[in-house]
């Protein structure tokens, strides 16, 4: 495994955690109606740290083999589709856009768990976290969405 290389992927996602740094949940999300499944405050900051490593050193394990294009494609995909998703969410304020963005990174992350998975599988299984805690971000968007009319930009 090339430390260099793991040190470009953990940047890219450090970078994208930066992100949860400049746009604070907030008042605005607290006082927004959330279903009684969403995680506590304290496990998103754990779970993406667990994701964020997860991810680049699954990345670090398939970078340099043969036929890992396109699932380097997609890892750069996710990176930069998970960095949108909250100034879409808390800095926008755009809920509905905010699901778009969470359902295109699902999918980003779906095929890139089967394509590593292909390359290396133990690289595939080390992204099974990042799925199940997007299958929740995304369901608890949703029901902010369904259950907060009106909520956009308040």
């Amino acid at each position: 495994m090339s430390l260099n290389l793991f040190l470009i992927f953990i940047l890219a996602s450090a970078a994208a955690a930066a992100t949860g740094v400049i746009f604070r949940p907030g008042a605005w999300y607290d006082g927004l109606r959330k279903p009684g499944f969403t995680p506590p405050k304290w496990a998103f900051p754990v779970a993406w740290s667990a994701i964020y490593l997860l991810s680049a050193l699954a990345a670090t394990r398939v970078a340099l083999l043969p036929g890992a294009g396109l699932a380097l494609a997609l890892w750069a995909a996710q990176i930069a589709l998970n960095t949108l998703w909250t100034p879409v969410f808390f800095g926008a304020r755009q809920i509905a856009l905010g699901m778009v963005v969470i359902t295109t990174l699902l999918v980003t992350v779906a095929s890139m768990t089967v394509t590593f998975w292909q390359l290396d599988g133990l690289a595939g299984l080390m992204l099974l976290p990042y799925l199940g805690w997007l299958c929740v971000a995304a369901a608890l968007n949703w029901r902010i969405w369904r259950d907060n009319p009106g909520a956009v930009g308040r």
